[in-house]
């Protein structure tokens, strides 16, 4: 039966934890059928993929949390489609903070249906184009052309909600370019993926899932060194289900990639915190982004740069050990 080890952060541990700012001394160890149980007897290899220093992402040190602004090229996005001039937004995020930008030109909303490539692109680039001298810009994207002509207009990421299940003429185009690629977890469409979403262990599938993407990027032509992976919050996933991978996410970092977590505005933030309207959940976004910073994810997607930043720089102020002592 295979054995998963998530690392246990604690202020003074023994490993450091991907090379960052948290530490580590023991492990809880998960088998599916099992209940976790901690130890300390650590697999050398395992060992090494959650010590590894994470390489740099489109030229960003990943030794400290990275905030990702959301710029949303789409008249129909959940939160705030149409609602402001792309690049006039991704300014404002640069100015607020933010250390990257994700530009997309399709809403991944539930029930949101597929836009046509030509009209991705017209959303797309002409903000790439403004933004990239500025900021790393990632394309949110799950489509090969989309994505040449994101590159080509300055883009430095690619970031595929499918996981490169969508087009398979993404993987080689990546590949090529020798850019790093984010792949998120993602079961089914957004048109049908809240149908029913069902799993035998959410954490473990998940996980799996992951493991089997990054072997085909690898396959692909794709260092590890240039992936980064999201587990995907709210697609393909109910409420417990976020929240089972909330609390343990720090088990991804045995991928041996750099963690991206997208939970910003998310519909359960407004299920659980009483918030119906997207724009009042930055509150329950930030509480969730700092639960994640103690578990070592090194990149935040989110619409709310200036709060986020804000939070980030008082959980740093609260928890520099060295610098209290």
């Amino acid at each position: 039966m295979t054995l998963y080890y998530r690392p246990l952060p604690i202020p003074h541990g023994r490993y450091p934890l991907a090379g960052g700012w948290i530490r580590f001394s023991q492990v809880e160890i998960l088998e599916r059928g099992r209940p976790p149980r901690v130890g300390n007897a650590i697999p050398a290899e395992v060992l090494e993929r959650l010590t590894a220093p994470r390489p740099a992402l489109a030229g960003l040190s990943l030794d400290r949390p990275r905030v990702m602004g959301i710029v949303n090229a789409t008249p129909d996005s959940f939160s705030d489609g149409g609602a402001y001039d792309p690049a006039g937004h991704g300014r404002q995020l640069i100015h607020e903070g933010a250390d990257l930008l994700d530009i997309g030109g399709e809403s991944t909303r539930p029930g949101a249906a597929e836009v046509p490539v030509a009209d991705e692109i017209a959303r797309i680039t002409p903000a790439i184009r403004a933004l990239s001298g500025s900021a790393p810009v990632s394309v949110d994207t799950r489509k090969a052309p989309v994505a040449l002509a994101a590159l080509e207009a300055g883009a430095a990421m690619v970031n595929d909600v499918s996981g490169f299940d969508f087009d398979p003429a993404l993987p080689p185009l990546v590949a090529q370019a020798q850019v790093p690629v984010c792949l998120m977890h993602a079961r089914g469409l957004p048109a049908t993926m809240q149908d029913d979403p069902c799993y035998d262990d959410v954490l473990l599938d998940v996980y799996d899932a992951l493991e089997a993407r990054i072997r085909r990027a690898e396959a692909a032509g794709i260092p590890r060194a240039h992936i980064v992976v999201d587990p995907g919050i709210g697609f393909g996933k109910t409420q417990a289900h976020n929240l089972a991978i909330l609390r343990r996410i720090s088990l991804y970092h045995g991928l041996g990639c750099a963690i991206l977590l997208g939970v910003s505005r998310k519909r359960f933030i407004g299920t659980i915190g009483k918030a119906e309207d997207p724009a009042d959940r930055s509150p329950g976004t930030l509480a969730l982004t700092l639960a994640a910073v103690a578990q070592g994810v090194q990149v935040h997607r989110v619409h709310d740069v200036r709060g986020l930043v804000q939070g980030l720089r008082l959980w740093q102020a609260v928890n520099d050990n060295e610098k209290a002592e």
